[in-house]
C-alpha cells in the first residue's frame, strides 16, 4: 500500500509539472517573450533584403502617393526610410487596388534610405513609372500589376492628346501610351523653366528669356505657337498647370507667393487673381511647395503642402473657400474630382502622427473619409 500511494504521490507531481511547462508556453503564460515594439519590427523591415509588402505598408503607416488608372484603380506607394541617418537600409513598396478596393497586385524592395523612391503617373489601362534619369530605362505597370517595358528615346515627341507629362523639369519627358514611349516634348524653347501638358496635347510653357524682358507664358500644340502673356510686374512665375482649356500659374515676390495668372478659355483672356478669398500670406513659406491643381470639372485647387488649402466655387475660378481637412496633410493629390490628402510625418519616424493615411473627399472637401481596402 505505501508503494502504490508513492507512485500515486509521484504521478500527481508529474501532472502538475506537465502542467506548469505547458501553462509557460501557452499565450498568456509567465513564459511568453514581450511583443515586438514596433522599432523592432521597423528595423526588421528597412534591414531584410527581401520584405515583404504587407509588412512594408504597416511600417511606412501612410502612402507618399497616389495614381490612379482610367478604370479607377489606384496605385499607392509606400516608403519605410532610415529614421537614424539620411544614408542606410530602407524598403519601399506597391500596391495596386481594384475599383472594387480589393489588392490586384504589389511589391516591396529593399533600399537605401538616399534613393528617391519610385513615384508612378495614372493613365489609359494603368501606371507609368516616373524615371529619375536615363539609366534607370523606363516601364509600366498595367491595372493586373503586370510590368511592361518602355521604350525611353532622346527623339523629342510633338505632343498629341492623351500624353502624360512625367517630369516638368530636367529631365522633361513625357509618355505615350499608344507607343509606350518615354521622350522629351518637342518643341519646347530653350529658355522654358516650367512645363505642363494637358490633355489635349497643347503644351504650356513657363519662358525665362536671357534678357530682362519679362516671362512669358506661351502655349503651343503641333509646335505651333498658339500664343502668349507676360508675366505681370513685379511678380516672377512660379508652379504651372493646365488642363481643359484652363491654365494657372503661381506668381511670387518676396519669396512667396501672392496670386495667380489664370485663362479658363485656352488663352484668350487672362486676369491676375491677388484675392478671392485665398489668404497668400499663409503660402509664403516655399513658393516650390505650393499645391496648383486642376479638378476635371475646371475648378482650381491651391494650397501648400502642410498647410492651409482653398478650392474654388465653380470653373470661373474667381471665388474659392478653405478646406477643413481631417489631419494635417503633407502631401494633396487631384484626380478627376477626388481629393486626396495624405497625413503623414514630414521626417521617417518609428511612430505614427495622428490622424495617419491616407484620405479621400469626393464632394469637394466637405467630408473627408479615411481611405479603407474594400470601402
Amino acid at each position: 500500500m505505501v508503494w502504490l500511494r508513492d507512485c500515486g504521490e509521484r504521478a500527481v507531481g508529474l501532472l502538475a509539472g506537465m502542467a506548469l511547462v505547458l501553462t509557460a508556453c501557452t499565450p498568456g503564460g509567465s513564459g511568453d517573450r514581450e511583443p515586438e515594439s514596433r522599432e523592432a519590427q521597423y528595423r526588421r523591415v528597412i534591414e531584410d533584403p527581401h520584405p515583404r509588402p504587407a509588412d512594408v505598408i504597416e511600417m511606412a503607416g501612410a502612402p507618399d502617393g497616389v495614381a490612379r488608372a482610367d478604370d479607377d484603380s489606384l496605385l499607392l506607394t509606400y516608403e519605410a526610410d532610415n529614421v537614424e541617418d539620411d544614408e542606410g537600409p530602407a524598403a519601399t513598396a506597391w500596391r495596386i487596388v481594384g475599383s472594387d478596393g480589393r489588392t490586384v497586385a504589389e511589391h516591396a524592395e529593399h533600399a537605401n534610405a538616399e534613393d528617391v523612391p519610385p513615384a508612378f503617373k495614372g493613365m489609359r489601362g494603368g501606371f507609368v513609372r516616373v524615371p529619375q534619369e536615363a539609366a534607370e530605362g523606363a516601364w509600366t505597370l498595367d491595372v493586373q500589376g503586370r510590368r511592361h517595358r518602355a521604350v525611353l528615346t532622346e527623339t523629342p515627341l510633338h505632343a498629341r492628346p492623351g500624353d502624360v507629362l512625367l517630369n516638368e523639369s530636367e529631365p522633361s519627358l513625357v509618355y505615350r501610351p499608344a507607343t509606350r514611349t518615354v521622350a522629351p516634348p518637342a518643341g519646347v524653347p530653350d529658355d522654358a523653366v516650367r512645363l505642363a501638358v494637358d490633355e489635349r496635347g497643347t503644351v504650356w510653357s513657363l519662358d525665362q528669356p536671357l534678357t530682362e524682358d519679362p516671362q512669358r507664358v506661351v502655349w503651343q500644340r503641333d509646335v505651333r505657337t498658339l500664343g502668349s502673356v507676360a508675366v505681370p510686374g513685379p511678380y516672377t512665375g512660379g508652379v504651372l498647370a493646365a488642363r481643359g482649356g484652363a491654365a494657372a500659374l503661381s506668381l511670387v515676390r518676396g519669396g512667396g507667393v501672392r496670386g495667380l495668372l489664370m485663362t479658363t478659355d485656352d488663352g484668350a483672356h487672362w486676369r491676375t487673381v491677388l484675392a478671392g478669398g485665398i489668404a497668400w500670406k499663409e503660402l509664403g513659406h516655399d513658393p516650390e511647395a505650393l499645391v496648383l491643381e486642376l479638378l476635371t470639372d475646371g475648378r482650381l485647387l491651391v494650397g501648400e503642402e502642410g498647410g492651409r488649402y482653398w478650392l474654388a466655387a465653380d470653373r470661373t475660378n474667381s471665388a474659392f473657400r478653405e478646406l477643413r481637412t481631417p489631419a494635417r496633410f503633407t502631401s494633396f493629390t487631384v484626380e478627376g474630382t477626388i481629393l486626396y490628402g495624405i497625413a503623414d510625418a514630414t521626417t521617417s519616424t518609428y511612430d505614427l502622427v495622428k490622424g495617419e493615411g491616407l484620405w479621400t473627399s469626393r464632394d469637394g472637401g466637405r467630408e473627408w473619409r479615411r481611405y479603407e481596402q474594400g470601402e
